[in-house]
């Protein structure tokens, strides 16, 4: 075997080996992917339970539509796909973990219903919402002014849009402009906010008088991760809080470049929902007891935190 040979076979050895961490990342204000198990072991739950003392709130109960009271049920779509948000720490064939996951099931006890969660691909979540198969969807969707025109939000967290590369790469230090992309390639999560950003802005390098950035659409998690160890990607866009716990690791191999642009998160309903009021005033319930701050620390995301939910807020400038 020849020298370059030899190297790109270490090269994919050594990137395989770091799958178990590289699906800890996050693909999209809002995104799961199909790699969750892996990223599982590297990353157990806190053993915490701040939901446990959630009790219903009947005055919130009373909010909800008495079809949905008389059944007990929601059914949620759910996207599983990395922590902090939403993961399984223990394989696909147990219970999910992540603040998206306690925090759904703290606003259901506070309404004193039951979660129907079911697995979903993002991308798939909010169209399924508008043809009446999930009542509400989970997955860190953030509220964008594309978004609004279909899907109703009850906001829960604050979280956004921002940047990594793998570690030891100094080329960048902190994007602030999409220009500093011009020449590189940029990998990011399908159906994402990241997606959307990174086509609808293309244009700014040839105006810079720059050569392009190239944008790297992947379905899964790890697969963008791994494309960044073995060079195939230069940088990856994705959640500020997926990043940031991905970069503090200790065995991470990503370096988180900040924040690039702040995102609301809501629970996602179809337009015209009349669950709407029930999940924002069950939400504000958690805030003001204090379960909310203890559900964010929890899972070291407090930074994220918001003092009050909101249905359909205009999507940061």
């Amino acid at each position: 075997m020849n020298a370059p040979a030899l190297r790109d076979r270490l090269r994919g050895i050594a990137a395989l080996a770091l799958l178990p961490l590289l699906a800890l990342t996050a693909c999209g204000s809002g995104d799961g992917g199909g790699t969750a198990a892996v990223g599982a072991q590297a990353s157990p739950a806190p053993t915490s339970d701040p939901v446990a003392s959630v009790r219903t709130v009947d005055a919130v109960a009373a909010l909800l539509p008495a079809d949905v009271r008389r059944s007990g049920t929601l059914r949620v779509g759910s996207s599983i796909g990395f922590p902090p948000g939403a993961y399984y720490p223990n394989g696909p064939d147990k219970a999910p973990a992540g603040q998206d996951i306690d925090l759904a099931d703290a606003v259901a006890k506070v309404l004193g219903v039951k979660l129907d969660r079911q697995d979903a691909s993002f991308e798939t979540i909010l169209p399924a919402l508008g043809s009446g198969k999930y009542d509400v969807g989970t997955g860190n969707f953030g509220v964008t002014t594309e978004r609004l025109r279909t899907i109703d939000f009850v906001t829960y967290i604050n979280d956004g849009q921002g940047f990594a590369v793998r570690k030891g790469n100094t080329a960048l230090k902190k994007v602030t402009d999409l220009t500093q992309l011009c020449g590189l390639t940029v990998g990011t999560g399908a159906g994402t906010t990241f997606e959307t950003t990174l086509t609808a802005q293309k244009g700014v390098c040839a105006k810079a008088g720059k050569k392009p950035y190239d944008v790297k659409v992947y379905s899964e998690n790890a697969a963008t991760l791994t494309a960044l160890q073995q060079g195939r990607i230069d940088v990856v866009m994705s959640t500020i809080n997926g990043l940031r716990y991905q970069a503090s690791q200790p065995a991470a191999q990503t370096t988180f470049l900040g924040e690039y642009h702040r995102l609301d998160v809501g629970f996602a309903f179809k337009k015209g929902s009349p669950l709407t009021k029930a999940f924002q005033a069950a939400v504000n319930e958690l805030i003001e007891n204090g379960t909310y701050a203890r559900i964010l620390k929890k899972w070291g995301t407090s930074a994220s935190a918001i003092e009050t939910s909101r249905i359909n807020p205009p999507e940061h400038a």
